[in-house]
């Protein structure tokens, strides 16, 4: 069994516009992912309606998606507690990060500022 690896909304939009180096990324994976709940809304907010929204929901069909539990909103606001004066982490990147550990999963983004509370962040190409 790979590594668990749980997907920024950064690297499944690299993937959906087509960037070949999110396409290659996440078709070369071997196991499923996992995506934060947090980035299926991040995901939603900016889709179309029509062909782009259909695309969207067969992708999201494809992967485990992390639920924000209570210990996991309870670590989300006490990352934003600690990193939002030095790092700007609001309530988007915070979520994400806790169920990250949460479910026991490594991050993939393409912006690691982003979180600065995880030390193994995964990043599989330049932004």
């Amino acid at each position: 069994m790979g590594e668990r690896l749980l997907l920024d909304t950064n690297v499944v939009i690299d993937f959906l516009r087509n960037r070949p180096e999110g396409l290659a990324f996440v078709q070369g994976l071997l196991e499923r992912p996992f995506l934060s709940a947090v980035v299926v809304a991040e995901l939603y907010a900016g889709v179309r309606e029509g062909s782009e929204r259909d695309r969207l929901d067969r992708l999201v069909g494809g992967f485990r998606v992390v639920r924000l539990d209570r210990a996991a909103a309870v670590r989300a606001g006490l990352y934003v507690r600690q990193y939002r004066q030095s790092h700007g982490v609001g309530l988007a990147d915070a979520p994400i990060a806790a169920t990250c550990v949460t479910a026991g999963a490594r991050l993939v983004t393409t912006n690691s500022r982003h979180f600065p509370m995880l030390s193994d962040v995964l990043v599989p190409y330049p932004p």
